[in-house]
């Protein structure tokens, strides 16, 4: 078992994520702070529900979002395993939830708002 994972290591296609204990608030904020992440991040909240990697349309390179997403499962925000050959990810809402209550909901909310008011 990895001291990192919050799900016990059995399953050998999870990536190495911090466990809930481990997520920092400053972390957590870096991750949000770029347009790409928050991207990820708001179409993930959509259904919370898993999406490969290949579903997303990122306007940067495959290397660079491979970046973003190592950013958002390094801090906790996101959970990714593989699945065949893709890379699944899901929204950690519990965990930020139980550490950070509002806070995703929060950014998803203030991320909308200031697309709407930028589309104005």
């Amino acid at each position: 078992m990895s001291t990192r994972s919050s799900i016990p290591i059995a399953d050998p296609n999870l990536l190495d994520q911090p466990a809930r204990e481990q997520i920092r608030l400053e972390t957590v904020l870096h991750a949000f702070a770029d347009p790409v992440r928050m991207g990820i991040v708001r179409d993930l909240a959509v259904g919370r529900s898993d999406m490969s990697c290949i579903s997303f349309h990122l306007p940067v390179s495959k290397s660079t979002a491979t970046h973003h997403f190592r950013v958002l499962r390094e801090a906790g925000v996101i959970s990714q395993h593989k699945r065949g050959t893709a890379r699944v990810s899901r929204l950690r809402y519990e965990d930020l939830d139980a550490l950070f209550p509002g806070l995703l909901d929060s950014v998803i909310h203030g991320d909308r708002a200031q697309r709407a008011r930028d589309l104005a």
